[in-house]
């Protein structure tokens, strides 16, 4: 796994880490320039055949693509010198491997991928006036709020979220090969991904950290930071987050998701949340 991150000497990995991390290294004349957040990737989650989660009157796909083209012309709007750039921009479908892939030939400094939550299908069995047992299943419509997810291994039985991201490597061709072996359908797999550690772990989950805060500061349900094995994030070169920006389950969410004020308050939430973690890693 050493060579997926390339560092042919100690030395070269010693002024890497210092750049990114601010740590000190032997010679000032050596000092890296400081960490400045020029370039900052867009994924809009799922598209084309990939409908994602589908809600009562919208799928995933398009509420994550008008976010994020709304949230892109925000930032460069916003945040003065920052460039964007979009893994899609209209409804197709990007393997997850090539949405990483962009923003590292790009040296991007931020990774951002929004997507729309959706809750589990709970079934219950029962006994009938028969005596003949039934089974009846339903939608957890009850579930809302955001969440915002880092790389990281998780815990096999809270892989509920990464499954079914994961879930859109399987409309890909020769996915096995794409993710050296892994498959989605493996719980062993995770443990794997376990071994590919983002090593932007801690800038990861400042940023999604700082996310929920605005989230929460528009009185939206705090879920909290998780770290989730996510291929869309396990080889990312930058720091990088997925946000789940609300239920598309939930009707009240889906409804909020959909329109133009809900929409723009998501993307100013979003704004500020990088406005904050610019701020913080460029002093």
């Amino acid at each position: 796994m050493i060579a997926i991150f390339n560092f042919k000497t100690r030395r070269v990995l010693s002024v890497f880490l210092a750049a990114i991390f601010c740590l000190p290294i032997a010679s000032k004349a050596e000092q890296p320039p400081a960490y400045i957040i020029k370039t900052i990737v867009l994924d809009a989650g799922h598209g084309g055949h990939d409908s994602g989660a589908k809600g009562s009157e919208s799928l995933e796909k398009n509420i994550a693509l008008e976010v994020v083209l709304k949230l892109g012309k925000a930032i460069e709007k916003q945040i003065p010198g920052v460039r964007v750039i979009y893994t899609r921009k209209v409804d197709v479908f990007v393997p997850l491997y090539k949405r990483i892939e962009l923003a590292n030939d790009n040296k991007a400094d931020l990774f951002v991928s929004i997507h729309c939550n959706a809750a589990g299908v709970t079934s219950s069995r029962y006994k009938n006036s028969r005596g003949r047992y039934v089974t009846t299943t339903s939608s957890n419509r009850s579930a809302k709020g955001t969440e915002t997810l880092v790389s990281g291994s998780g815990r096999l039985g809270e892989q509920d979220a990464a499954v079914r991201e994961n879930a859109s490597m399987l409309l890909e061709e020769n996915y096995k090969d794409n993710y050296q072996g892994f498959d989605p359908k493996d719980p062993e797999s995770y443990i794997i991904f376990s071994l590919m550690k983002n090593q932007y772990r801690d800038q990861s989950i400042k940023l999604a950290n700082a996310m929920q805060q605005e989230y929460t500061n528009s009185n939206r349900v705090n879920r909290g930071v998780w770290e989730k094995s996510l291929a869309v994030l396990a080889r990312a070169g930058m720091p990088a987050v997925l946000t789940e920006i609300g239920f598309i389950s939930n009707y009240e969410e889906e409804r909020m998701m959909m329109s133009e004020e809900g929409q723009d308050q998501i993307v100013q939430n979003l704004v500020n949340a990088l406005k904050n973690y610019k701020k913080s890693v460029e002093k």
